[in-house]
């Protein structure tokens, strides 16, 4: 069955929300050096083996939802199961080499989802 296993938090200030949640939770956050992208990525360890863990990223626009994402093995055939069930695709899938690929939809009610499949080997998702 498939689970959450990450989320992530749009912020118009980063090094305000770092601090916001580190003092709160007790986070550690750090920036993951590792992505080749236009937008800078924060990493969130939320504490112990088995727990969920996520990110923090520059808000992209007015309304850039937060984030919660669920791990599938297809991200195309639960895309195709969104649009029958009645909801929208938001985000076709885009892929991230060394991670994997993910995806985000729009459900009945409006709300924002991510799917998200690791590529095999890679560090996340352990």
């Amino acid at each position: 069955m498939p689970k959450v296993i990450h989320f992530e938090i749009p912020a118009d200030d980063v090094e305000r929300a770092k601090k916001f949640y580190s003092e709160l939770f007790g986070w550690k956050i750090s920036k993951w050096e590792g992505l080749k992208s236009a937008n800078d990525y924060w990493l969130i360890d939320s504490g112990e083996k088995g727990t969920i863990s996520g990110g923090i990223i520059k808000r992209q626009a007015p309304g850039h939802p937060f984030m919660n994402y669920v791990a599938v093995d297809d991200i195309d055939a639960y895309l195709q199961k969104v649009v029958k069930a009645g909801g929208k695709v938001a985000l076709p899938k885009q892929v991230m080499p060394g991670v994997g690929a993910f995806a985000a939809f729009i459900d009945t009610e409006n709300n924002v989802i991510g799917l998200h499949v690791l590529e095999k080997g890679s560090k996340f998702g352990k």
